[in-house]
């Protein structure tokens, strides 16, 4: 029984003689942000108004101003998804 009380009595003074170590500490966390875009308007298609009656040449004209501007589509979309990163 003295034995255990002279144990416990030097592991409480061993705890007592040293302060506790305060410190402080940057954690640096990655935040979500919100996106701040113009929202980026899909264009009236060329091709959306071709009549199956239309001439082959009005065809292909309006596929091909449909294919230039989905590649200016393409690229507004692009430009504001790396404006996010």
């Amino acid at each position: 029984m003295k034995r255990l009380l002279l144990a416990m009595t030097l592991a409480l003074a061993g705890c007592a003689g040293n302060p506790p170590e305060v410190r402080t500490v940057r954690v640096e966390v990655p935040m979500l942000v919100p996106c701040k875009t113009e929202e980026v308007v899909s264009p009236a298609w060329a091709a959306s108004g071709i009549q199956k009656s239309d001439p082959l040449e009005v065809k292909i004209r309006a596929l091909l101003a449909e294919r230039r501007q989905r590649i200016g589509y393409e690229r507004e979309l692009l430009a504001a998804t790396r404006a996010c990163q």
